[in-house]
Parts: C-alpha cells; structure tokens; sequence
C-alpha cells in the first residue's frame, strides 16, 4: 500500500512516536520560554543524539523541539515583555498590555489558539500540495529578495508610532547596528572601531534580550512597579476569550496563516520577519488600528499564527528540496544527513512512509501542544501577579544566562547591558523599540539582495524593471505607502474638523 497521510497518522499514533513528540514538545516550549537559547541551540545540542535514535524518531523530536519553540517563545513576551523567541517580539506589542489589564489568560489563550490553527493548517498543505509548490520558492534570486526586503519595509509604518521620521531613523539604526563585523561579500570589517569583539558583528539575542528584557526591568523599577498586575484572576477556563473577541482572534490567526505559510516557502523569511508583516497587515485592514499597541487581541493571534505557519511551511522546501529556510531547520537537514536520507524530489518515493509518519506527528504534536498549553493559561497568568522585587531580580538573571548562552562570551553580556539601558532610554521618552529589531533584522537582507542584485546586472538600478516578480513587489511597496500616507492626512483632514465644530458647539 502506497504510503500517505492516513498511513503516515497511524504509524505516528505508535506508543514510540507519540513518545518521541512528546518530549520535543516539551524541551521546545522551555526552550521557547527561556530568553535567548532557542530551537536552533537546544537542536544543535541534541544533535549528537540523533545518531542513537531510529531515523524517524530522530526527526519527529527534533521537530517538536522546532515548533514547540514557536509556542512557548510567546508565554514571556505576553506576560514580562520579554520574547523568548525573536518571532515573539510582535507579539509583546499587545500581549503585554493585555497583561497590565488582567486580561494575560486570553492574550496566552488565544496565542496557543492561533498557533495551533497555523500548525495544523500548515501540516495539511505540506501534506496537500508540499511537492507541487516546493520549487516556486527556487524562482527567487537577489533582485526578487530585494523586492520582498522592500515590501516587508512598509511595516515601519505602523511600528514607527506618533512621528514617522523618528521611527524611520531608528530603523536605520537598526541597519546601521546590523551591519557591524565582517562584510558578508568581501569579509571587510566595519565599523569595528579597531575592537576584536566588533568583529564578530552584534548577535541579535543579546540585543533582543538587552533592549526587552532588561530595559522593561530598568523602566519598572523607576516607575515603581509593585506587580505587572494587581487585580483578581479566574479561572484557567474563564481566561478563554468567547464570543466576538474569540472571532476576531481566529479570524486574524487565519489571515496571519496565510501570510506566514506563503512567506515561509522562502529560504530567509525568518518567522520573526512574517510575525512583522502580519501584524502590519492586521492593523491595516482593521476598522480600529488605533488598538494595537494597546491590547487588541488580533496583535497577539495574527504575528503567533504567521510564526507557527512559517515554522511549517519551512518543511516543504526542506523535504522536496533539501534547501533549509532557516538555521533551525539546517540542523534538521542534518538530522536527515546523519539518518542517511537525503533530502530531495525522490525522499516521498523512496522514503515515503517516514515522510508521511513525520508529517503524521506534526498534526499530533500541535494537538499536544494546545493540551499541554491550554490548561496551564492560568498558572502562568498568576506569574503577572508576583511582586516585582522578587521578579525583576530573577528576569534579569534570565537575560543575562539567554546573553552569554548563544555564543558564550561575556561581550554578548555586556552588549545586552548597553542595549538595556537603550531600552529604557527608549521607553523612558517614549520612543518605539519595535522599529530597531525590524531594523537589525532586514538590514543584512537588504543590504545582500540590493549588491548582489546590482552585480548580476552590471550595476543598473533599474534591476528590477526585467523581474515580474520583483516589480510587482517593489511597485506594491509604493502603493501601500501611498496608500497609507493618504489616509493617514484624510483622518487627520476628518479629526481636524471634528474639533472645529466641538469648539464651535
């Protein structure tokens, strides 16, 4: 019998397999909790492992630690402001004040909610249409990559708050810091400052760690916070958003799917980046964008669906391909390397049946993941209530472990100390921080497609005109500034009227 889903469900169902899912759900959502060691360090560091296990065991748990990584990473952000995963960044923009209004059950409820929903919808199109659409994602060189970097840069507008030029500005900050260390075409040192340490560039968990973590402590402690919330919590079940607020969660956790499965086919689009134009489409479409930023649940499902479905549909051209779309899933090649299979067209052929097994536990393991998560809303809801003279000591300790670990070296301890106290600086005046991290995060995407592009076509700026798809995206990018520039004066234009006749009344 030819193998397929249903066969590939049944042989996950075994006792072995559901063991082996198990386990990695659980080491990913600690490992997704934890600042700063995430699903590509604690894969490296089992790799070794691998070599003990049979192949499709091997797989499966290396999996589950992937995309438990890509629940748990939210569970801090909602609760401390503090991502435990990069893609969890968008997701402390409304989760963390749900938080400060007692409402951290729904934000953690409707995030386990959303990446569950991306996790299965994910696994049925890699199992539906996976092999047919593997190779759109081979159609993308630099000039098309430069599009998309560009189209993704139209988000600074909605992270960029009250005054554009600020948040422009410290976006190109971000690029600016992003760009420290070796030239990734010619190995030139930048802005190095005739430091050894600068050579090795700055490593986005220290400052991911330095600007959340430790500058929400730096900002709480001089505001005098007591607890992050002081009101009274229910019950695990009654934090479950119900009613409208359930709907508009699960209907932006079905847009921010679709953006982040598409996404996810490209080698590069790192789920921290889908999360970002997820979260800008969210706010564009709704009725209401003034609530994001203030605790709008679409802000927390839509960028947690986008994650989990990039996580996914990294699978396609992982496993028709052999091309890893990000660092996690280079170490899951690996995994498949050292189990002696390769990676390709012909792995559904000859290794049919531990393809669909693995593709098999995915939908196991996402269930896993919304039982294990679900129930437990309440006891990490109750972490917003610990007073803050025993929380803020044991985050910073945590930031500092998640600042050493990724590299281990004390420079990146200090780097996270630097951008800590940037980060209260930042708070402290009121400026926004979001627009630094998508800064630091497409500055070396840009940076590689725009030079590449140019040296494929003789240094002609006008590379694009040749590329459908890189017009399309470039030509997308102007329009939707347009857009937003225009009715950004138009409500401006209604609110200026509106006073007008108050004051006249």
């Amino acid at each position: 019998m030819d193998a397929n889903l249903f066969t590939g469900i049944l042989n996950a169902l075994s006792f072995v397999n559901l063991g082996f899912a198990l386990i990695g759900c659980l080491l990913g959502t600690l490992v997704g909790v934890l600042p700063g060691l995430g699903p590509a360090s604690a894969m490296a560091i089992l790799l070794p492992i691998a070599v003990y296990l049979p192949p499709d065991g091997a797989i499966i748990i290396m999996a589950g630690i992937y995309y438990g990584a890509m629940y748990g990473g939210s569970t801090t952000a909602i609760l401390m402001n503090i991502p435990g995963e990069v893609s969890s960044i968008v997701t402390a923009q409304d989760g963390f004040p749900m938080t400060k209004q007692g409402r951290a059950g729904q934000a953690l409820a409707i995030a386990a909610i959303g990446s569950f929903a991306a996790g299965i919808l994910g696994t049925l199109a890699i199992s539906l249409i996976g092999p047919a659409i593997a190779d759109l994602a081979l159609r993308f060189g630099p000039p098309e990559y430069f599009g998309l970097v560009l189209f993704s840069m139209t988000a600074l507008i909605s992270f960029a708050g009250n005054s554009l030029v600020l948040g422009l500005g410290i976006a190109a900050l971000g690029m600016a810091l992003a760009s420290v260390g070796a030239d990734p075409l010619t190995g030139a040192q930048r802005l190095t400052f005739g430091s050894i340490e600068f050579t090795k560039g700055l490593d986005i968990v220290p400052v991911l760690v330095g600007v959340f973590g430790i500058g929400e402590v730096l900002y709480s402690a001089s505001m005098d916070t007591q607890k992050v919330f002081s009101g009274k919590l229910g019950s695990w079940w009654s934090m479950i958003p119900r009613g409208r607020e359930l709907s508009a969660g699960l209907k932006a956790a079905m847009r921010g799917t679709g953006i982040g499965f598409v996404m996810g086919l490209l080698p590069g689009m790192l789920p921290a980046l889908t999360a970002y134009l997820a979260y800008d489409v969210e706010k564009r479409v709704s009725r209401t964008p003034e609530r994001f930023g203030n605790g709008a649940i679409e802000g927390v499902a839509s960028p947690e669906a986008a994650n989990n479905a990039t996580a996914m549909a990294g699978f396609i051209p992982l496993l028709a391909l052999g091309i890893p779309t990000s660092p996690a899933l280079a170490i899951m090649l690996g995994t498949l390397m050292i189990n002696g299979l390769t990676p390709g067209p012909m792995l559904f052929e000859q290794q049919g049946l531990l393809v669909w097994t693995v593709i098999g536990s995915m939908l196991l393991a996402n269930m896993m993941l919304l039982v294990l998560n679900l129930p437990l809303v309440g006891v990490w809801a109750k972490i917003s209530q610990i007073p803050y003279s025993v929380l803020g000591p044991i985050v910073l300790g945590v930031c500092v472990i998640g600042a050493y670990a990724p590299r281990n070296t004390l420079f990146d301890v200090w780097v996270a100390i630097g951008f800590g106290i940037v980060g209260y600086v930042m708070r402290r005046y009121h400026m926004p921080v979001a627009p630094l991290v998508l800064g630091f995060l497409l500055g070396p995407m840009f940076e590689q497609s725009l030079r590449q592009s140019l040296a494929l076509t003789g240094g002609n700026p006008l590379f694009m005109i040749d590329r459908p798809i890189a017009f399309g995206l470039c030509l997308a990018a102007i329009l939707v500034v347009a857009a937003t520039a225009y009715f950004k004066t138009k409500s401006k234009v209604v609110q200026g009227l509106v006073e007008d006749s108050t004051n006249e009344a």
